[in-house]
């Protein structure tokens, strides 16, 4: 059976009339790399992200789970490698709420890290001529509430996906409409999307021959 993966993005928010992430894996092509792509965007909810992320994953039953987010102000991809237990938020998210200093799941671990292979998308994210780095800090809003949430369905609920989270920068209109912002094209979102999407796969099918050469 082909491989699947589920890529997330999230609706706009902060009075944005668009939000990259949403735009960009709309134009995800229905396969790539042998995978057979899913595709949810995300409600900017603190209340009903994970809920939404969940039912995405129990419909879909994904290998890869890529979350995607935009992070203002960025110059380059960034490939997370940990999600923190906590939400504090600087602005409100879509339902008017701004939670400060509490944690994403009571009694949940402080940390987790990502599944997915970052250092070798960073590398061939570069060797396409995209800027890329592993970034250490997915932030406190919504994106690292998702990115933890996702994490945690498969740290202590046994679901059988590797994922991780991906942001990346504004879009050239809202850098326009903003001044002074680094942006993205569309184009090369959607291709580093694809990128991290094939090496993941090929890691993964790596993987699941040296298991099988093991046992």
């Amino acid at each position: 059976m082909a491989m699947k993966a589920l890529v997330t993005g999230f609706d706009a928010f902060g009075g944005d009339k668009v939000n990259p992430s949403s735009a960009a894996i709309g134009r995800l092509k229905r396969r790539i790399s042998g995978l057979v792509i899913h595709t949810a965007v995300l409600p900017t909810s603190y209340a009903r992200s994970a809920i939404t992320l969940r039912g995405a994953i129990h419909e879909a039953r994904p290998d890869i789970v890529l979350c995607v987010g935009q992070a203002g102000g960025r110059r380059e991809l960034s490939l997370e490698r940990v999600a923190i237990n906590i939400q504090d938020a600087r602005i409100r998210d879509n339902d008017g709420k701004q939670p400060i200093d509490r944690p994403v799941v009571r009694g949940g671990p402080a940390a987790y890290f990502t599944s997915l292979p970052i250092k070798a998308c960073v590398a061939e994210l570069r060797r396409a001529g995209l800027p890329a780095a592993v970034s250490n800090s997915a932030g406190t809003f919504v994106c690292n509430h998702v990115f933890y949430a996702l994490m945690d369905m498969a740290g202590r609920h046994g679901l059988a996906f590797r994922g991780g989270f991906l942001h990346i920068p504004y879009l050239p209109e809202q850098a326009a409409r903003l001044g002074d912002q680094p942006s993205m094209s569309l184009d090369d979102i959607v291709r580093a999307i694809e990128i991290v999407l094939a090496v993941s796969a090929a890691r993964s099918e790596d993987l699941h021959t040296a298991e099988g050469r093991i046992s």
